[in-house]
C-alpha cells in the first residue's frame, strides 16, 4: 500500500490548473510498476518520490511513459510535501535521473518557487512540416530539447486569438518524431500565451505544461527584453505562472489546490 494525492497545480481554485497525482514511496518499486500506477491514474503525470538524505528522488510518469521533466508534478510534489508530509526546510531538494536537482522553495501567500533549467531554443527548419501537421502559418519555429531523446517544437503564432482558437490535429502531431508541440504568441493581458500537446505520450492536449515554460519563458524574456515574466496557458481548464529567467535557470512560481488523498495497492 502507499499513500496518494490528486493536486490541482498552477491554480488558485480548485478544478483550475493541471492535475498530478503524487506518491510518496520508501523505495523504488520495479519500474513496470510505476508505470501501471501512472496508466491507472489516467492523468498527465503521477509523480513519485523516495527519501535520500538531504531531499528526495523524483521520477514522472505519463499513462505510456517515464519522462526527463515535468513542471506541474514537481510544483504538486512539493506542495505535498509542505502541507502533508510535515517537510519541515522552507526549501527541497529533488533529484531526478535526467534533469540534475531541482529545487523548490517555499514562500509568502502560498505560493512555491521552483528553480527549473533553461533550455535554449533553437531555430528549426521544420517549418513546411509543422505548418502542415498543424494547419496555421507560423511565425517562427525553435526546438528545445529536455535531454539528448527527447524534444519538444516551439511554434509561434501570430497573436494570443490565434493560440486560443487554435484545433489540433492530433493524428498529425502524434506522428511527429518529438515529446510534444508548444504553441506561443504574446499576450494580451499577459507577457505571453501558449497550449502545449503529447498525443505521442498520452496526454492529447495538457491543461499547463511547467516543463514547456523552461523553454518558453527564456525565449519570450529575448523578445521582450525583460526577465520577469507573466504567463497563462489558454488550455481549457488555464493555469497562472510567473516566471524569472537568471543564470541558466528559470524560475517558475505557482499555486496548488488539494483535490484528493488515499491509499493504493502496489501489487499483488
Amino acid at each position: 500500500m502507499a499513500r496518494i494525492f490528486q493536486v490541482d497545480a498552477f491554480t488558485d481554485h480548485l478544478f483550475g490548473g493541471n492535475p498530478a497525482a503524487v506518491v510518496p514511496l520508501e523505495s523504488w518499486p520495479d519500474d513496470q510498476i510505476l508505470q501501471s500506477v501512472a496508466m491507472e491514474n489516467n492523468l498527465a503525470e503521477t509523480a513519485f518520490t523516495v527519501p535520500v538524505d538531504n531531499g528526495f528522488e523524483l521520477r514522472w510518469f505519463t499513462p505510456t511513459s517515464e519522462v526527463a521533466l515535468c513542471g506541474h508534478a514537481t510544483l504538486a510534489t512539493a506542495h505535498v510535501m509542505f502541507s502533508h508530509l510535515h517537510f519541515a526546510d522552507s526549501s527541497i531538494n529533488f533529484y531526478t535521473r535526467r534533469s540534475g536537482t531541482l529545487s523548490v522553495e517555499k514562500r509568502n501567500d502560498n505560493q512555491l518557487a521552483m528553480s527549473f533549467p533553461s533550455i535554449a531554443a533553437t531555430q528549426s527548419a521544420d517549418t513546411e512540416l509543422l505548418t502542415q501537421a498543424l494547419g496555421v502559418n507560423l511565425v517562427d519555429l525553435y526546438t528545445g530539447h529536455y535531454s539528448a531523446d527527447e524534444f519538444d517544437y516551439m511554434a509561434v503564432l501570430e497573436s494570443q486569438q490565434q493560440v486560443e482558437s487554435f484545433v489540433p490535429t492530433l493524428n498529425a502531431i502524434s506522428a511527429l518524431a518529438c515529446r510534444g508541440v508548444i504553441i506561443t504568441a504574446a499576450g494580451d493581458d499577459c507577457d505571453f500565451v501558449s497550449r502545449f500537446f503529447a498525443p505521442g505520450f498520452g496526454i492529447d492536449e495538457d491543461p499547463v505544461t511547467g516543463s514547456a515554460h523552461c523553454l518558453l519563458a527564456p525565449h519570450w524574456a529575448t523578445v521582450l527584453g525583460k526577465d520577469q515574466l507573466a504567463a497563462r496557458q489558454v488550455s481549457l481548464r488555464g493555469g497562472v505562472l510567473g516566471c524569472v529567467v537568471d543564470a541558466g535557470r528559470t524560475w517558475l512560481t505557482g499555486r496548488c489546490v488539494d483535490y484528493l488523498q488515499g491509499q493504493i495497492t502496489l501489487g499483488n
